[in-house]
């Protein structure tokens, strides 16, 4: 056999081993299937090639790699009301036969009555009532387990699934495909940062040490016994949304990511942040524009509400994600 010959059959080979391994996939099979052929794929897969090919300008060296994703409405939905105020919500109607007052009391009375209008008009101050009410007096650990139990067990009120099977199969690709490439992928989120990492590693593969996300109070104490617990008190320690986004990536990760994904207003900090730095940058947004497969809302939405973040990537050419548009799936079919 002449060597030209001997080459093509060994390269035949190895291709079909290839192939054949379980867990090797072939050089040409596509990382994001979800995503269609359109602009937002091809900057990504520009992006991760551009800093991580050795030769190149823009190269990245590994511990520098790091991409940063909002939760609520990037990574999985938020629709119609964020998926952590539906837990407490039910917490709420659990808890009400030890508390006969939220029958008249505001934000509580209306979560009883489904009146969403009310519990919204409450604001910010409704909202911590009933997270002081529902997340604090008791350990982490007991609060944890409250949590796997509602995820195991609660359902969408529309969509009729469990909340984490709504998490959007295009971003599990692509937190996979970044991993893969030897990024280092972490949650950046005002949600609840104890009630996200009950999750975040078996639905996203991001463990908890990497989720950073707004926190109460948490006191340390010693029982008679000589046991210790971490209980958590009814006071908000630190908001992670909005400008205390970059701070919270500089104070729990310390390393300015190169890549970032948001859906909101309250994400364009970190986005900003993220384009300050030098050398190649990423910034995206899921525009949620689905009203079949999801739901259409931007500019006047009360809940992921997409105004001045849509004109500064439009005016800056960050890279938005047109949910209609360029994914082929929006959610996992299992």
């Amino acid at each position: 056999m002449g060597t030209i010959h001997l080459r093509a059959a060994l390269a035949a080979c190895i291709a079909t081993l290839l192939v054949c391994v379980p867990g090797v996939a072939p050089a040409s099979a596509d990382p994001l299937p979800s995503w269609n052929d359109t602009g937002p794929k091809h900057a990504i897969r520009d992006f991760i090639v551009q800093v991580t090919a050795e030769r190149s300008p823009a190269f990245v060296q590994p511990e520098a790699r790091i991409a940063v994703f909002d939760n609520d409405g990037t990574l999985w939905a938020e629709k119609p009301v964020y998926f952590q105020l539906a837990f407490a919500a039910d917490r709420i109607v659990a808890l009400a036969p030890e508390n006969p007052a939220w029958e008249t009391t505001q934000p509580f009375k209306g979560i009883l009555e489904g009146d969403l209008k009310a519990v919204t008009s409450a604001g910010e101050h409704g909202l911590l009532e009933i997270l002081a009410a529902t997340h604090a007096g008791i350990t982490t650990s007991a609060f944890g387990e409250i949590v796997d139990a509602w995820l195991e067990n609660a359902e969408h009120p529309t969509l009729h699934r469990p909340y984490t099977k709504l998490v959007y199969q295009p971003m599990l690709e692509l937190l996979d495909y970044l991993r893969a490439n030897g990024f280092k992928t972490f949650i950046v989120s005002g949600g609840g940062v104890e009630f996200m990492r009950r999750f975040a590693e078996r639905v996203y593969g991001i463990p908890p040490e990497q989720v950073v996300g707004s926190s109460g109070v948490v006191a340390f104490e010693t029982a008679d016994d000589g046991s210790v617990t971490l209980v958590k008190k009814p006071k908000v320690e630190f908001v992670d949304d909005g400008p205390g986004k970059p701070i919270g990536i500089n104070r729990f990760i310390g390393r300015q990511p190169i890549f970032a994904f948001g859906n909101s207003d309250g994400d364009l900090e970190m986005l900003q942040y993220t384009a300050s730095g030098a050398g190649a940058r990423f910034m995206g947004l899921v525009h949620h524009t689905d009203e079949t497969r999801e739901w259409a809302y931007d500019r006047t939405s009360h809940i992921g509400k997409l105004d001045t973040a849509l004109d500064e990537a439009t005016a800056k050419g960050w890279s938005i994600v047109d949910m209609k548009q360029d994914w082929k799936a929006v959610f996992s079919p299992n």
